[in-house]
């Protein structure tokens, strides 16, 4: 039985959210665990961020699916990544 197209995506709105899911999702990954830095030890960050990494990007790149409008994710993405990546302008 195939789906309702009421409930599928535009393939631009599904383009977004597979660019905002891998590429967005990475970018929050990534400035989180910059931010971590300064509160431990470098060392110590890049190991816990071997395995924490690929998680928290796995479950950002599902959240990304979840919404139905992909602007919005690439705008939380993107927000997300400039507070996480602020501390690290100002320091």
């Amino acid at each position: 039985m195939p789906a309702n197209k009421k409930y599928l995506s535009s393939p631009f709105q599904r383009f977004l959210k597979i660019t905002a899911g891998f590429i967005g999702g990475y970018l929050v990954m990534f400035t989180f665990h910059l931010l971590l830095t300064l509160f431990f030890e470098n060392k110590n960050v890049i190991v816990t961020a071997g395995f924490t990494g690929y998680i928290l990007w796995a479950i950002l790149l599902l959240l990304a699916f979840l919404a139905k409008n992909g602007w919005k994710v690439w705008g939380v993405y993107l927000l997300l990544a400039f507070v996480f990546y602020l501390p690290m302008l100002i320091r």
